[in-house]
């Protein structure tokens, strides 16, 4: 039989390598968020006739009207999406046609959102309220449910801990991609963190359930010999739902256009990242639990005398 109990610290080594970059590209480079939070404006835009012109051009074009620092990216290959400061319907209108003017061109605007500093304000509250109610709530639920068990409040702690590890990993990705590929934070990405964690309880709560089941049935084996027996009784099962998934995202985020890349693979990271920890950290957590393990990882072993 598979043992992944017995090298529970090399897989909780393996996500500390993937958490750990990411964490030090967010104290480094932030989170660079969209309009949802910081307030502005986002006009996308497509170029029915014409050449479209360098972002560069673009960018000095708002910088003209007063919109300086404005963010211009290609979408497609006759579009573009810029982000700027909280600007009017007129104002909008205004750009809108001295581009056409200017770069001689024909322009249709596919979409024109604006967002004042205290809305976004109060939309990241909201955002970090909701991921804490969601983490409360399931902790209250697992407990509840586990209630026939020794120590269930264990069981709905160590499922806050593997999800978690998932956030961490998801915002650590976000962290270093969004600095490469020039992405933003905005609510899509809230919504596909949410799902995420939805995903990872899930999955964990089916091995939990397990455990559940099987220290009922062999209450004579060691503690630590029943929650891997139940993570390998559930590791197919667990693997094949998650795959699919996880191709059907990967579908998406390749022929599924710019508009939704960003939300799937934020969802892919997160999917991927929730069957790990489900397997490989939620229920070895119980088993560092139960043996009380942390009460030796700082203690010096103390050597034997020779003769």
């Amino acid at each position: 039989m598979i043992d992944i109990v017995k090298r529970r610290y090399l897989f909780f080594g393996i996500s500390l390598l993937v958490i750990i970059p990411g964490m030090i590209a967010l104290l480094i480079w932030g989170m660079p968020l969209a309009i949802d939070f910081k307030g502005g404006s986002l006009l996308d835009i497509r170029f029915d006739t014409g050449t479209v012109p360098p972002p560069s051009q673009v960018t000095a074009l708002y910088a003209e009207n007063g919109f300086s620092d404005s963010i211009v990216q290609t979408s497609g290959t006759n579009g573009l999406i810029i982000r700027s400061l909280d600007m009017t319907d007129a104002q909008r209108n205004q750009l809108v046609t001295e581009m056409e003017s200017r770069f001689g061109v024909k322009i249709t605007v596919q979409r024109f959102e604006s967002v004042g500093p205290s809305v976004g304000q109060e939309v990241a509250k909201r955002a970090a309220g909701a991921v804490g109610l969601a983490a409360l709530g399931i902790l209250i639920y697992i407990t509840y449910a586990f209630r026939g068990v020794s120590n269930a409040y264990r069981y709905g702690v160590s499922a806050i801990i593997a999800m978690l590890h998932d956030v961490a990993v998801v915002v650590g990705v976000e962290a270093i991609v969004a600095h490469f590929f020039k992405w933003e934070v905005d609510s899509l990405f809230l919504t596909a963190l949410l799902t995420v964690i939805g995903f990872s309880v899930h999955d964990t709560i089916v091995v939990f359930d397990r455990i559940r089941e099987n220290l009922n049935i062999y209450r004579r084996l060691p503690y630590e010999t029943v929650v891997n027996h139940s993570i390998v009784q559930t590791l197919v099962r667990s693997i094949n739902t998650q795959l699919t998934v996880m191709l059907t995202l990967l579908t998406l985020a390749l022929f599924g256009g710019i508009t939704i890349r960003h939300f799937v693979v934020t969802l892919l990271v997160g999917v991927f990242s929730g069957t790990y920890s489900s397997i490989f950290n939620a229920s070895p957590i119980l088993v560092v639990w139960e043996n009380r393990e942390w009460r030796s990882w700082f203690r010096r072993k103390v050597s034997q005398p020779v003769g």
